[in-house]
């Protein structure tokens, strides 16, 4: 029987974060052009203004609080909307929190899956079989060598990256991703099997990731694509959006 109720999907934000808020709502809604399921767009959010480890350790904590409020609403699947919170919290944190949070949902009688988006980066790196890599960071160099470090520990190797190094979040939100466009050349492509290029769910890249692909010869992602193609699956829903590159093309 097909569903006709729309999907709810959850978000857990950062306080400061608006791109996720705008770049999943505009592939989902990208995707309803082409297929017939609907979805709502719901938020509950952690306190954090600067992207330094020690705001992102205490903004972790606040994400069960998070995932018990969007369970009260009963939500089709959570997304954690941000990367480098988990990757700074250890190695392979993207697993215990995901467990955590799920948790949370069940004792609210309220299951519901979770994806966070640093887990949905490595599992879609593993999706596509990507071994090499190379990205583009908004955050300053410590932060984005943890990322590589933690990306690395999944076995994926990152031969080149670029870090931006801006501390505040809002000021991250304010790029133009049409920059990327130039931004990426940067980068040594030689050897790489896919190209991140927002390795963070607040600097806004969706508006280039196409045209970047095009122009480079090799796929494209960003953690905000990466979340929205394992939501879609987490949901058992066709991954496929116009617009958004190699990983939701439908291919995968």
């Amino acid at each position: 029987m097909t569903r006709t109720a729309p999907y709810r999907i959850g978000q857990i934000v950062p306080s400061s974060n608006v791109t996720m808020e705008t770049e999943i709502p505009a592939m989902l809604r990208a995707r309803e052009t082409i297929l017939p399921e609907r979805f709502t767009f719901h938020s509950s959010r952690m306190r954090m203004k600067k992207v330094t480890k020690e705001e992102l350790a205490a903004m972790d904590g606040e994400s069960d609080r998070c995932a018990l409020e969007l369970s009260d609403a009963r939500m089709d699947v959570i997304g954690y909307a941000c990367l480098v919170a988990i990757m700074s919290m250890g190695k392979g944190y993207h697993c215990t929190s995901q467990s955590r949070l799920h948790q949370v949902t069940v004792e609210n009688e309220a299951p519901c899956p979770i994806v966070t988006s640093a887990g949905a980066l490595v599992d879609a790196l593993a999706v596509m079989k990507a071994k090499k890599i190379a990205l583009v960071a908004p955050y300053m160099k410590p932060l984005t060598k943890m990322v590589v470090e933690y990306i690395e520990h999944q076995g994926v190797e990152v031969l080149d990256y670029v870090a931006l190094e801006i501390p505040d979040n809002l000021e991250v939100a304010a790029q133009n991703p049409e920059n990327l466009k130039e931004i990426y050349k940067r980068l040594d492509l030689k050897g790489i099997d896919a190209l991140v290029l927002s390795a963070c769910v607040q600097m806004p890249s969706l508006p280039a990731i196409d045209a970047v692909e095009k122009e480079a010869g090799v796929p494209v992602i960003s953690a905000a694509v990466s979340t929205t193609y394992h939501m879609l699956k987490s949901l058992n829903l066709e991954a496929r959006v116009p617009g958004a590159g190699a990983l939701l093309s439908g291919k995968y």
